[in-house]
């Protein structure tokens, strides 16, 4: 009997509709995504005098972008490795790309998710807006500082196998992140040029702020935003290039 294989299209939508339930029923864990960046938000309101609105905005996603990608990517990468979820799924007759694919669209669809709702609170409670270019280019640039957060998370899985390693890891790594955060906020606030400020600034975490905030206010867009941006997707590079060669899909 001639075996039919079924289309690769077909398989990449049978995997996305699977992703997203099992991402439905984890809707606790999303709302708890959402839900920090926002009180930061809200917690941030009498800053908006001092950073002004997009920096704030910028700082607030910036912490759910991390905690969404970061944190729930790789913790579910490790946790569907070590269950053997992925060495069954690359004996069907699928791509590794189509399995992974499935994982960063949901991904993908969480940032938007997760930026349309900072956009909201930040209209309705603190009444930042932008404009119309402001949104959709911190969309764009929204989506490429997430890159940089799930590169990181792919280093982690692809040289740790042990599922509760990778969670404190990642962890622990974004507790640097919102130190970084921390940092970039008092140094912006008073002008400060240190080398502490420097690298803060040029860390993946600085670097992803300085383009969004430089995003939501497009005529603002000047030469170190384009620098940060070109860092940004440097760091993509090489931590998804380092990533990618590392990652194994069985946890032996």
């Amino acid at each position: 009997m001639e075996t039919i294989i079924p289309k690769t299209s077909t398989v990449f939508t049978a995997l996305l509709k699977a992703d997203l339930t099992v991402q439905w029923r984890n809707r606790r864990a999303v709302v708890l995504s959402l839900l920090m960046p926002i009180i930061i938000l809200i917690s941030w309101k009498g800053l908006i005098p001092l950073l002004g609105g997009p920096v704030t905005l910028a700082n607030s996603l910036s912490y759910g972008l991390i905690a969404t990608t970061l944190l729930g990517y790789s913790n579910t990468l490790a946790r569907d490795r070590d269950k053997g979820i992925f060495q069954r799924l690359r004996v069907a007759p699928m791509p590794g790309w189509a399995i992974m694919g499935s994982r960063l669209t949901v991904q993908l669809l969480m940032i938007i998710v997760i930026t349309t709702a900072i956009f909201i609170v930040g209209y309705d409670f603190d009444k930042i807006s932008l404009s119309p270019a402001g949104y959709a280019i911190t969309y764009f640039v929204a989506i490429i500082g997430a890159a940089v957060y799930l590169s990181i998370g792919q280093i982690i899985v692809g040289m740790i196998k042990n599922p509760e390693t990778v969670n404190t890891t990642s962890r622990l790594v974004f507790i640097v992140f919102i130190m970084a955060g921390m940092f970039a906020t008092i140094y912006s606030a008073h002008n400060q040029t240190t080398t502490i400020a420097q690298v803060t600034h040029w860390s993946p975490y600085g670097t992803v702020n300085t383009m969004m905030s430089a995003g939501m206010v497009p005529d603002k867009w000047n030469t170190d935003a384009t620098y940060a941006l070109l860092a940004t997707i440097g760091y993509i590079i090489v931590f998804g290039t380092i990533g990618i060669q590392k990652f194994k899909w069985d946890s032996k």
